[in-house]
């Protein structure tokens, strides 16, 4: 049995190669810009269906107090970002939406009080949120530190500083 001699064949050998290695290099690089495009398309449907979710509460909450002037008719939550922001990583969009939405379950027992008696609730607010560990958002566990309470238009809004949680050794 006799073999073709290969030497006539390699430069196709050599382009069937080249053509093969830039179809998987293509599909990478197409199969990494699809998924790049799918986790932003994703990110903000969930911050889209957070603010859907707040929105209508809002709405709801707005007719309910429409003819009372003097209660808290939403809540507004703002993370800060920290001074030394260069030794902690940012939070993700899903993350904050995460948190910010279990801050907006605790503090939801203002919504409808009276502005002028909200100085009794608020030391409740503050043993409430001081140091509170929310677990398993996603897999992690994170503290809030509340910074500035202000009320505004019957609006309690909230900065804090959310940092990841990590248990004294004990």
């Amino acid at each position: 049995m006799r073999l073709p001699p290969f030497e006539r064949y390699f430069h196709l050998l050599q382009l069937i190669g080249v053509f093969i290695i830039g179809g998987l290099v293509g599909a990478i690089l197409l199969n990494t810009l699809h998924t790049a495009q799918f986790e932003a398309f994703y990110n903000s449907k969930s911050e889209l269906e957070e603010k859907l979710i707040q929105y209508e509460k809002d709405i709801h909450n707005l007719s309910q107090y429409k003819s009372h002037h003097t209660v808290i008719k939403s809540l507004k939550l703002r993370i800060e970002d920290e001074n030394n922001s260069t030794e902690k990583p940012k939070l993700d969009t899903l993350t904050q939406n995460e948190i910010l939405k279990q801050v907006r379950e605790d503090l939801s027992i203002f919504i409808g009080q009276s502005i002028y008696d909200i100085d009794s609730n608020a030391q409740f607010a503050r043993k409430l949120l001081e140091k509170k560990v929310y677990s398993g958002v996603l897999n992690n566990d994170y503290t809030i530190e509340m910074k500035t309470v202000l009320l505004v238009d019957n609006t309690l809004q909230v900065w804090m500083i959310v940092r990841k949680y990590t248990p004294s050794p004990s």
